[in-house]
C-alpha cells in the first residue's frame, strides 16, 4: 500500500483533487497527513485506492437499481391495467349513451299513446255512466239479488 498526494491520487483515480478530498472527508479513502501537514492518501500498488466502502458502494447500487427496475415493472403494470379499465369505462358509457338516445327517440310516441288511452278511457267511462240502468227505465229482473260484482264487470249470466 503506497502513500500518495491528493493532486497522485486524483490522477490515478482519474478526478478533481476536490473529490479525493471530499472522499477522505466523508471517511471513503483512508488517509493521513506527513511531518509538513500535508494529506496523504492510501493507493496499493495496482493503482487503486484503498477503499473500505468500495464493495459496499457497488452492491448498494445494484440493489437500488433492481429495487428501481421492479417498482417501474410494478408501475407499468398499474398502468396498463388502469389504461384498460378505462377502456372499459369509455365502452359502457358509449353504450349507455346511445341507449338513452333510442329511448329518448321513443318518449314522444309514448306520450303520444298514453294521450290517446287517456282519452279512450274518458270515454269509455263516460259513455258507461250515460247508459240506463234497469231500475232508470223501470225493469226488474226478477229476483231480489243484484248479480256479483264479477259477473257486472266481465259479463256472463
Amino acid at each position: 500500500m503506497d502513500r500518495v498526494t491528493v493532486s497522485e491520487a486524483a490522477h490515478i483515480l482519474g478526478i478533481k483533487e476536490e473529490s479525493v478530498r471530499k472522499r477522505v472527508s466523508r471517511g471513503k479513502l483512508s488517509a493521513d497527513k506527513d511531518e509538513d501537514g500535508r494529506l496523504l492518501v492510501y493507493v496499493d500498488s495496482t493503482g487503486t485506492v484503498r477503499d473500505e466502502y468500495a464493495d459496499q458502494s457497488v452492491t448498494d447500487r445494484n440493489e437500488l437499481l433492481a429495487s428501481k427496475d421492479r417498482i417501474i415493472a410494478i408501475l407499468e403494470k398499474q398502468l396498463s391495467e388502469e389504461r384498460e379499465a378505462r377502456r372499459r369505462a369509455d365502452t359502457i358509457i358509449a353504450q349507455l349513451t346511445q341507449a338513452n338516445a333510442a329511448l329518448a327517440a321513443r318518449v314522444p310516441k309514448l306520450e303520444a299513446a298514453q294521450a290517446s288511452e287517456d282519452h279512450a278511457e274518458d270515454v269509455a267511462e263516460a259513455a258507461a255512466r250515460a247508459k240506463p240502468t234497469p231500475t232508470d227505465t223501470g225493469e226488474h229482473s226478477g229476483t231480489s239479488q243484484q248479480r256479483p260484482w264479477w259477473r257486472r264487470v266481465f259479463g256472463g249470466g
